[in-house]
């Protein structure tokens, strides 16, 4: 985990990428006069052909010192979301909003422990300024009501700020957020600090019984909404199995004792014999034999 942050140190203390580095560079269409002033606009490029006059090197389009320090958060963000490929925790997957950089769908898979088998999706939100001292970002849980102590029981919003009561641009990344995130749901016991649901913290120390029941009910909800795909904007979506599926999935735990050793012909073969079983409830009244057929068509072709 240390080279991460040295390699992200390293990524984020670069210059920003809108600012001109190197005086004699040239846009598409311009003379070989080197361009001293920085880049031009493509309005003043417009302007140009129109009216026929040269063309004259202006002023950067990132003009404000505002503009260059936005520029360079913006910059920051992609590079953090690129290290996740390598640094993500396990279980936890992150895919960024199609319209706004700093918003982001995830899904995180509880695999031990009292959350075994939860699944959970999120949105986290990047403030304007964030990669600046005390500007945390926001996870906030959707699709069910989480509950454990580290999460407020009304918003469903995570608190980070009584774990990091002082957000250190140069120490906490996305990173970070995702490892705590990942962590409230193996903790088993939880200190005073932990104010987003009181309620949930006592029971955990006064009543484990009644918390695990309740943490039993939070990890079927999570179940059954996990093919509520109510956030919009996000590409991950859930969809139930096709009868065909389910048929295909136990013929592969009970006929294929390795994996490694499986070939192509063994695939076919149970997926041609799912999508028979498949049509063969469908006509009872079960359903499915279409999504078997186009199964066996894909492995075909």
């Amino acid at each position: 985990m240390s080279s991460f942050f040295e390699s992200l140190s390293k990524a984020v203390s670069s210059p920003s990428p809108t600012r001109s580095t190197r005086s004699n560079a040239r846009t598409p269409g311009q003379s070989a006069t080197p361009n001293t002033t920085g880049l031009r606009t493509p309005a003043s490029a417009s302007a140009s052909r129109v009216s026929g006059t040269p063309r004259t090197p202006i002023l950067s389009p990132v003009a404000t010192e505002a503009e260059r320090e936005q520029a360079l958060r913006d910059y920051k963000v992609t590079i953090e979301y690129k290290h996740l490929k390598n640094h993500a925790p396990g279980g936890v997957y992150l895919i960024p909003s199609l319209d706004d950089l700093r918003h982001f769908h995830g899904v995180i898979f509880i695999r031990r422990g009292p959350y075994t088998n939860g699944i959970f999706k999120f949105q986290l939100r990047l403030p304007q300024k964030y990669n600046d001292v005390d500007e945390w970002p926001r996870i906030t849980f959707s699709g069910c009501r989480v509950y454990n102590p580290h999460v407020n029981a009304e918003t469903g919003e995570l608190d980070l700020e009584s774990a990091y009561p002082t957000w250190d641009p140069h120490r906490h990344y996305l990173v970070t957020v995702l490892t705590y995130l990942k962590k409230i749901f193996y903790m088993k016991t939880f200190p005073s600090g932990s104010v987003a649901n009181p309620e949930a913290r006592d029971l955990a120390t006064s009543d484990q019984a009644t918390y695990r029941r309740n943490v039993d009910a939070c990890v079927r909800d999570s179940q059954k909404s996990v093919f509520v795909n109510a956030d919009p904007g996000c590409t991950a979506k859930f969809t139930e199995d096709e009868l065909c599926h389910a048929i295909l999935r136990d013929l592969m735990k009970t006929k294929l004792k390795d994996p490694a050793t499986m070939t192509r012909a063994q695939v076919l073969e149970m997926v041609q014999q799912a999508g028979k079983e498949a049509a063969a409830r469908e006509q009872e009244g079960g359903g499915g034999g279409g999504a078997g057929s186009s199964m066996q068509q894909a492995v075909e072709g």
